[in-house]
Formats: C-alpha cells, sequence, structure tokens
C-alpha cells in the first residue's frame, strides 16, 4: 500500500473506532431504513446524544443516509458492511482457535 491508501485506511478506522460507529452500521446492515427510537434500541446502550453525533460523523461520511422512511445505509455503507461481514467469519474462527488455548 502507498501513503495515499495508507492515509485512506487511517481515516476510516479512526471513524469507526469511535463509539457505537460499527454498531450503528451493523444494525443499518439488513438494509431495513429505522427511525431515530428504533435504532437507538438496535444499538443498545447508547444514549440520544452519541447516537446523534456518530450519526452525523456518518452521515458526512457518506455511510449514512437519512430518508423519509429513517436512517438507512449508503451505497458504499453497504459496501463496508458487506465487508464487515469477513470479519464476523474471520472472528468466529479466532474465537474457536483461542477457546482451545485454555
Amino acid at each position: 500500500m502507498n501513503a495515499k491508501d495508507n492515509a485512506a485506511a487511517i481515516r476510516l478506522l479512526d471513524l469507526l473506532e469511535s463509539r457505537y460507529a460499527i454498531r450503528v452500521i451493523w444494525a443499518l446492515s439488513d438494509g431495513h431504513p429505522q427511525t431515530f427510537r428504533l435504532l437507538q434500541d438496535s444499538v443498545g446502550g447508547v444514549t440520544p446524544n452519541t447516537l446523534n453525533t456518530r450519526l452525523k460523523e456518518l452521515r458526512a461520511a457518506r455511510l449514512v443516509d437519512h430518508t423519509g422512511d429513517g436512517y438507512r445505509l449508503t451505497p458504499l455503507g453497504a459496501d463496508l458492511a458487506r465487508r464487515m461481514q469477513d470479519m464476523q467469519q474471520f472472528a468466529h474462527k479466532w474465537a474457536r482457535a483461542t477457546a482451545t488455548r485454555g
């Protein structure tokens, strides 16, 4: 990877490291729009202020959008969510491997 690719990856990871950012993307990954209240319930444990901040950041990053039906992933956000499924598969393998180490 070149420096430009590294910078883009670091920017994305900085955004995703924000508290609840990944959970918001995960909650919206089924493709169904969610109202603020439903999304708050889906994410679990997030305060309205924190969720509002996260949504603003994810909207600015063009990963989430708000339509008349509620919040949903943009095509770019949906692409990220699909790639996160690879991480979920890896996490399953990793959990099995580390569980056997006792």
